[in-house]
């Protein structure tokens, strides 16, 4: 840390030096233009940026298959909007790799290819994306893919069973989607300043973003059981749905929390999604006494769905504790 005593100039005009160190690393020099991002009691600096596109490459010899893929993702999520992978060679394997991973990005498509080179490119302008909007669309799929995987179970339906598992590939290009805005709001104040949502409103985002994520990840987990297992006992289902019920609930009002506007209301939702959780432990005692009496093999795939509804209805207890967060004041 450095300290620099501020000064007047020309009587009305507050002026402090820059460390010259600092100002070496980042191209600052006589007649730079740097940018100032007031954020409540502090105030960032940061030169101006005119490089509009990010490009970045990577050197894809070793890579293949879902380590490729991943690769590719992560240049996505960190903040690239023009991603150039070379080899010496690339191969047809690897090529398929890449248009799986441009698949599972929103508005990544190819660019170029040549024998050795392919070029992605993100076609979205970042500045119009919103966090909000992608965190509000996954809580919608997500908690819709809750409820279709049990009605999919209970009614022993293979087709909503496979729709549920569909889509959450959807839930995985939107998280991916927050993780990108969220870093860049971690690397430029101007990011956020776009953005129009504080950064530690972003970072809350984002936390809860991740729990949806999980939520949909285990509504196809369920479906994924259902399409092994026949009817199951009536009694068993009612359960089943009831328990789905409570833990949807959490969901609904951890998620209003978050986005509450008034403190007082984020709190009393918090509070009560925080409270279910801890009741829907007996609803899950009450369910694994029920499956003791049933054929091994089909009362241990019912007692892994039970797992994920009550993992669920946790996810969302985690994000009542981060609405109570937001909603708690600020030093």
């Amino acid at each position: 840390m450095e300290t620099r005593k501020v000064q007047v100039t020309g009587g009305s005009t507050y002026t402090v030096s820059l460390p010259k160190t600092w100002a070496t690393d980042n191209d600052v020099s006589a007649g730079t233009t740097v940018e100032f991002y007031p954020e409540d009691d502090a105030l960032l600096l940061t030169p101006q940026n005119d490089t509009e596109r990010q490009e970045g490459t990577l050197d894809i010899s070793n890579l293949e298959g879902e380590r490729l893929t991943r690769a590719v993702m992560t240049m996505y999520v960190s903040g690239f909007d023009i991603i150039r992978l070379e080899a010496g060679r690339i191969t047809t394997d690897q090529r398929r790799a890449i248009r799986d991973a441009t698949q599972g990005l929103v508005g990544v498509e190819v660019l170029e290819e040549t024998t050795d080179s392919v070029v992605i490119q993100d076609l979205l302008d970042s500045s119009e994306l919103s966090i909000v909007n992608a965190v509000t669309r996954m809580r919608l799929i997500a908690q819709s893919m809750l409820e279709d995987a049990v009605r999919a179970l209970v009614e022993n339906d293979d087709d909503i069973a496979h729709d549920v598992i569909e889509r959450d590939d959807d839930v995985d290009r939107l998280w991916l989607v927050v993780s990108r805005i969220f870093r860049a709001t971690l690397r430029s104040p101007r990011a956020a300043e776009e953005l129009g949502v504080p950064r530690e409103d972003c970072f809350d985002f984002h936390s809860s973003a991740r729990q949806l994520e999980r939520v949909a990840d285990h509504a196809a987990k369920i479906s994924n059981i259902a399409l092994k297992l026949d009817e199951i006992p009536g009694p068993v289902a009612d359960a089943l749905e009831e328990l789905h019920a409570d833990a949807s609930t959490v969901l609904e009002k951890a998620m209003d929390a978050l986005f509450a506007d008034e403190p007082d209301e984020a709190n009393r939702l918090g509070h009560d999604a925080r409270e279910t959780v801890l009741e829907i432990d007996e609803h899950t005692r009450t369910i694994d006494d029920m499956l003791r009496d049933m054929e091994p093999v089909q009362a241990q795939s019912l007692g892994l769905i039970v797992d994920s509804l009550s993992r669920s209805a946790d996810y969302g207890g985690n994000i009542a504790e981060t609405a109570l967060q937001k909603a708690a004041p600020r030093p």
